[in-house]
């Protein structure tokens, strides 16, 4: 990738988009956009980049309009959809529209002024939606008030198009008002659009972020170069909660390149934070982990280095067969075990998902500078003000005088949350001023992420004489993620995340009971893309597929019975039976599935076709989404957003696991963790069935579950082979 000298005053990048094009601010001054266009810096009210009319939209003499964005752009379209969001009130016309970065530094100096700033739950246009719309409007308003008192007009008789204030005969660019609008203080609110009013929003419009992403010129973290920058390798405990007793610096300084050999988080050794490590300082990444390999280091394993992943699996079942259940959870209705009792039969199944890793393509890194009494970060982070916060706080500095320079992200997955601000920081403490970028390997990343929880859940139900179930009983036991993040969010015992898609299950079942027993490992677990959903739903409807079977129905019309009360459950399911092959011929070999999911406020229905070969090896050949997220900001970027969703969960199902041995994970690289490959992506078809109405649902995560759903389901149909636990790889799915 292009790679460009940045001052340590202004880090700035540019891309020579004319229309559409992307700009980063990355050090805003006062109320000032910094911008590059040309390759020129432009700075704001006072020189040629234009005037600030809100804190989200700054307006250029040539009419240009930079919006800026709150959230992470880490390939789920924020740079696009989000300024579509303003533009659409704005009424700027979209091919003046640039995108940039907010700043979380001026946010929390200014009261939180870009309110939500942290990327993830699928929340970007979902919960941003109110306030861009009416920062939009407020600033469409404030020209139209400016043009108005210039021309001793009412403000209600002029209109706005394509940036352009016009009315009684006269007309004005927004360039030309916008100093004047700046000043302009409205009495009330104006209101905001609805969807029946959009003339932008719900267009197939191309991603601002495309084309310097093609080009070269967006900056990710890795691509972040600054003058006189050092780079550091680091070492921390294989296994969590160890801690450095002792290392030989002398062994590694004298080679090539080696700037320094340091200690950082000497005593805290925070799971979530920063935790005690080494790093070996260099002129370039390589020599600093060329000499890390060769540096001698002892380790305190620490508790955490007897555990084993048969040892938690075998205690995850015992504590579904305890006697004692553990916490109950919400949703529960009527008496599940007199149903029980006076059933003549009882359908059961355990069903289990292994921990897995976030594994973004961009490995985890961020440069940092420690100057005198000022931190600046750089970093592709999910969420700019807690990385400004944790680096802070590790130096002892103040929030206002430390800054975060948000770049792109590599893949986020929840994955970009952790601590890498305060380890950078903590390197860069002790380096006299000087940049340094710390990039962890694949392996350490793999190593020191946070992964998602492993689960094992038993299912119960008994059917009436229609064949539905008249009661279902679950208990799942492994790890809690608000048990490791926040306890205080456990109630009773239950972690409602690690339930989530099963609690919460659609169908109208007159009795349910759900429990939950926690059981925390020594590694933490956070969020990963679809938390809780992303196994929960694959059990879920793998189980009620079950059903289907025992009461010999068809699995969609079976779905169907148990969504009657739902209609735009049963519409988004009717879509993909339509829409897809789901009525056509299968044989052995070949088969199709079938699942519905909801999560972040869409509804979602897959139906996927799949080919396993007499040796058990799955191949997804086709793979139908009907969603419902309410309203549409920008189909194009569903349909991509829907694709990666099934490739993301493709590999979840068909091939990745974690597993420990003596405290140590064991797959560290994509030998052992092998993600996705493009020749087994299969086709993906999106179908779009929004009821509209005002609801604004997320779509970052909520094609996953169901997707993975509906391939298991395919394999019983294509094999007979019920596919309870993943990834399908370890499974003996073998026929004829």
């Amino acid at each position: 990738m292009t790679k460009m000298e940045i001052t340590r005053r202004n880090f700035m990048v540019t891309t020579a988009v004319v229309s559409g094009g992307i700009a980063f601010g990355f050090s805003l001054t006062g109320a000032n956009a910094a911008v590059m266009a040309g390759g020129t810096p432009w700075y704001g009210a006072n020189g040629s980049g234009g005037n600030e009319v809100n804190a989200w939209i700054v307006i250029s003499a040539d009419n240009k309009c930079t919006i800026r964005v709150g959230q992470s752009e880490m390939g789920q379209g924020v740079f696009t959809s989000l300024p579509m969001l303003v533009a659409e009130e704005l009424e700027c016309g979209w091919d003046n529209v640039i995108a940039e970065y907010a700043d979380a530094n001026r946010s929390i100096r200014e009261g939180n002024i870009y309110q939500r700033m942290g990327t993830g739950g699928s929340g970007a246009v979902r919960r941003s939606q109110p306030y861009l719309q009416l920062a939009g409007a407020t600033a469409r308003e404030m020209l139209k008030e400016a043009a108005a008192q210039q021309w001793g007009v009412d403000r209600s008789t002029l209109s706005t198009a394509d940036g352009v204030v016009s009315g009684g005969g006269q007309s004005a660019t927004y360039g030309e008002l916008a100093e004047a609008a700046a000043g302009v203080e409205l009495a009330e609110e104006p209101e905001i659009k609805t969807a029946e009013q959009f003339t932008l929003l719900g267009q197939p419009l191309k991603r601002l972020d495309a084309r310097p992403k093609v080009d070269g010129t967006a900056i990710y973290g890795l691509d972040v170069k600054l003058p006189d920058m050092v780079y550091a390798a680091t070492a921390t405990c294989p296994v969590v909660g160890g801690s450095v007793v002792s290392y030989d610096a002398d062994a590694v300084r004298g080679m090539p390149g080696v700037v320094d050999v340091v200690e950082f988080g000497a005593g805290i050794n925070n799971p979530l934070g920063l935790r005690n490590g080494v790093a070996v300082v260099a002129d370039t990444y390589w020599r600093a982990r060329s000499a890390l390999a060769q540096l001698p280091i002892e380790w305190d394993y620490g508790p955490g280095r007897t555990v084993n992943s048969a040892d938690l699996h075998a205690g995850d079942l015992a504590a579904l067969d305890a006697a004692e259940p553990g916490g109950t959870a919400d949703g529960g209705v009527g008496d599940v075990p007199a149903m029980f009792a006076a059933s003549a039969g009882v359908i059961e199944s355990d069903y289990s998902a292994p921990y897995q890793a976030h594994c973004t393509h961009e490995t985890l890194n961020c440069t940092a500078q420690v100057t005198g009494d000022r931190i600046d970060v750089w970093t592709g982070t999910q969420n700019p003000p807690n990385a400004l916060a944790e680096a802070a706080e590790t130096a002892g500095f103040e929030p206002e005088n430390t800054f975060v320079h948000t770049c792109f992200l590599g893949g986020g997955f929840g994955g970009r949350i952790r601590p890498e601000a305060a380890t950078s920081v903590a390197i860069a403490q002790q380096l006299n001023g000087r940049p340094v970028k710390v990039v962890w390997s694949r392996e350490d990343d793999m190593m020191r992420d946070w992964y998602d929880p492993r689960i094992v859940t038993r299912f119960k139900a008994t059917l009436g004489e229609n064949g539905l179930p008249e009661a279902i009983y679950t208990r799942s036991a492994g790890d809690s993620i608000f048990g490791w993040v926040n306890p205080n969010a456990v109630a009773d015992g239950v972690d409602f995340i690690a339930i989530w898609g099963i609690n919460n299950m659609p169908y109208v079942i007159p009795n349910k009971q759900f429990e939950f027993t926690m059981r925390q490992a020594h590694h933490p677990v956070h969020f990963l893309r679809a938390p809780g959903h992303n196994h929960n739903i694959f059990m879920v409807e793998g189980f009620i597929d079950e059903l289907a079977v025992a009461a010999g129905q068809d699995p969609a019309d079976y779905r169907r019975q148990m969504l009657a009360d739902l209609p735009e459950w049963v519409h988004v399911l009717d879509t993909a039976v339509e829409r897809s092959n789901y009525g056509d011929e299968t044989y052995p070999g070949f088969g199709r599935g079938i699942a519905v999911g909801e999560a972040f406020g869409t509804i979602v229905a897959s139906v996927a076709e799949v080919t396993v070969t007499r040796r058990g090896q799955v191949k997804v050949e086709r793979i139908d989404c009907a969603i419902d997220c309410g309203t549409v900001a920008n189909p194009h970027i569903i349909d991509v957003q829907t694709q990666s969703c099934v490739a993301y969960g493709l590999s979840m199902l068909l091939n990745t696991e974690l597993t420990f041995a003596n405290g140590e994970i064991q797959q560290r690289n994509y030998d052992t963790y092998p993600v996705l490959r493009m020749a087994d992506m299969p086709e993906v078809h999106t179908h779009l069935v929004p009821r509209g109405g005002g609801h604004w649902g997320g779509i970052g995560e909520v094609t996953m579950p169901p997707a993975m759903a509906a391939v298991g389901n395919a394999v019983f149909n294509a094999t007979g082979h019920r596919v309870r636990s993943m990834p399908l790889r370890r499974l003996d799915l073998s026929w004829g």
